[in-house]
């Protein structure tokens, strides 16, 4: 069963619309491997157009629901998709800049979608004209064709460029099974066990992406949150029973600010697995999560690219503070030099890293990229980081953000850890900035709660007490709110943008 605010379908129904809406989308020329795309909240006409399109052997093309029309256009032209499933709330952002030839199938936008989102009741209706998708699929007769199947292409984020498609290749045999043998592992979802899990991210994301869908393959009851709320959140796990859940590190933060009142109001002791990723977990927020919860914190380290090859328990978390994990089953990962030698033990270098249990991949219409990210058969992403002596990585910074200040690299990562733990802030970023005398320089932008008191000279004297003065940055930038990601991901390509525009001005 999938549960939507007070709607429900059962396994059974969600199999027969998957059914129709491939015969849909085959009467629309939909096959031989082209991509349909869809801008879709967390809904159940998601996992239908996921699974009518694997059925015929297409890749399905999540776009980002925050994306305007410019970036639309150009996701539909670089993938190739000609069919678009999109929300009905969503088109007003979209519509007057899709090419002609695009087919729209529009989803009427669900009450507890709307009610989160704050959706006008006359946005959430399909407009006259338009093909409503539920009436649409309705219309056609289930498929009896044998499924053929396909990997989901997702659109990196695009920080260094236009995005790219992550293409994976055909899944061998031998493949599949080693896959679920992971899946197993990182997200601890298996089939035929009694499990509860909480969509609470987009699943326009990869990761859970493949979470949700991991858990909708493996007939797991699955609750749809419309959007993370840290209250919400707690009540719907002692709501339903909760067993299993994916978060990013911000929606620990989060949590953990709730008030103490508030936090023991709810029961939590179903929770049997959640796992994290995308960002890394500052050591303070790591602890407190697993004092509340208990020892069912789990973190792994990936990417689109490069699947899952490392991941760790609360039990390991709380015997190495700041570690990632280490490689589990299909997992290599190797840490090289500028020059293209291994690093030593201990030594930051670029990680390399590959899960050998998924297929690799293609950058679609992309050869040189992908040709770039690679070496050893593994790929990069841009992270920096260290093995430690017994195998567990630590990471540092991204490649790209990584600041040199008078020659000394810094690692902004390092001091956002940090500062995340004073009282008053709600989230901040830290970037390099171009210097006259170092080269680069520290700029700090901080997101305050509501009311929190903050001032430069309280930050940086926060900060002198827990890193070396060199750390501590002297530009320091309060914002009301920061340029993000649903999921809380801050895009520092656009704090850049902004302070190279001027329009970020140090506090005094």
């Amino acid at each position: 069963m999938i549960i939507g605010g007070e709607r429900s379908i059962s396994y059974p129904d969600i199999h027969a619309r998957i059914a129709r809406a491939a015969t849909g989308l085959q009467n629309l020329g939909l096959g031989g491997g082209t991509p349909v795309a869809m801008m879709l909240r967390n809904d159940f006409a998601l996992f239908e157009v996921t699974g009518a399109a694997a059925a015929l052997g297409s890749p399905v093309v999540p776009i980002n629901w925050h994306l305007k029309a410019e970036e639309v256009a150009y996701i539909l032209a670089d993938s190739g998709a000609e069919i678009l499933v999109c929300h009905a709330d969503l088109l007003p952002q979209i519509r007057d800049g899709l090419p002609a030839h695009i087919k729209l199938l529009i989803v009427t936008t669900p009450p507890e979608i709307a009610a989160a989102f704050n959706v006008a009741p006359a946005l959430t209706q399909v407009p006259d004209g338009m093909t409503d998708w539920d009436v649409w699929r309705d219309g056609h007769t289930p498929s009896q064709e044998p499924p053929i199947g396909s990997a989901p292409m997702f659109y990196t984020s695009g920080t260094t460029g236009l995005p790219k498609g992550v293409r994976r290749k055909p899944m061998a045999p031998e493949q599949q099974a080693a896959s679920a043998r992971v899946g197993g592992i990182a997200y601890g979802i298996k089939p035929n066990e009694d499990q509860v899990i909480l969509m609470n991210g987009p699943m326009y994301h990869s990761a859970p992406n493949s979470y949700g869908m991991l858990a909708f393959r493996s007939g797991c009851k699955i609750v749809l949150e419309p959007r993370f709320d840290p209250e919400d959140l707690l009540r719907l796990v002692q709501e339903h029973r909760i067993t299993h859940m994916h978060a990013v590190p911000t929606m620990f933060v989060r949590l953990l600010r709730l008030p103490k009142e508030v936090r023991r109001r709810y029961d939590v002791s179903s929770l049997r697995f959640v796992i994290h990723g995308a960002a890394p977990c500052p050591i303070e927020v790591k602890r407190a999560m697993i004092e509340w919860w208990g020892l069912v914190i789990n973190e792994y380290l990936g990417s689109t690219e490069t699947g899952i090859p490392v991941w760790h328990s609360s039990e390991e978390a709380l015997a190495k503070p700041g570690t990632v994990g280490r490689t589990i089953e299909g997992g290599i990962v190797k840490i090289f030099r500028p020059d293209g030698t291994r690093c030593d033990i201990g030594e930051p270098g670029e990680i390399f890293m590959r899960q050998t249990s998924v297929p690799d991949f293609d950058y679609h219409g992309k050869a040189e990229a992908r040709a770039e990210a690679g070496r050893d058969g593994l790929v990069s992403v841009g992270d920096v980081g260290y093995l430690d002596a017994d195998g567990y990585l630590f990471l540092c910074d991204r490649k790209r953000d990584m600041v040199i200040s008078g020659g000394v690299n810094i690692y902004p990562a390092e001091i956002e850890n940090a500062l995340i733990g004073m009282e008053g802030v709600r989230d901040c970023a830290v970037f390099g900035v171009p210097d006259d005398e170092f080269g680069e320089r520290l700029f700090a932008c901080i997101e305050p709660e509501t009311n929190a008191a903050l001032s430069p000279a309280a930050v940086q004297e926060f900060l002198r007490a827990r890193l070396a003065n060199f750390k501590v940055p002297k530009d320091i930038q309060f914002l009301d709110a920061m340029p993000r990601e649903a999921t809380g991901k801050i895009f520092k390509r656009k704090l850049r943008d902004l302070h190279a525009e001027g329009r970020l001005r140090a506090a005094t």
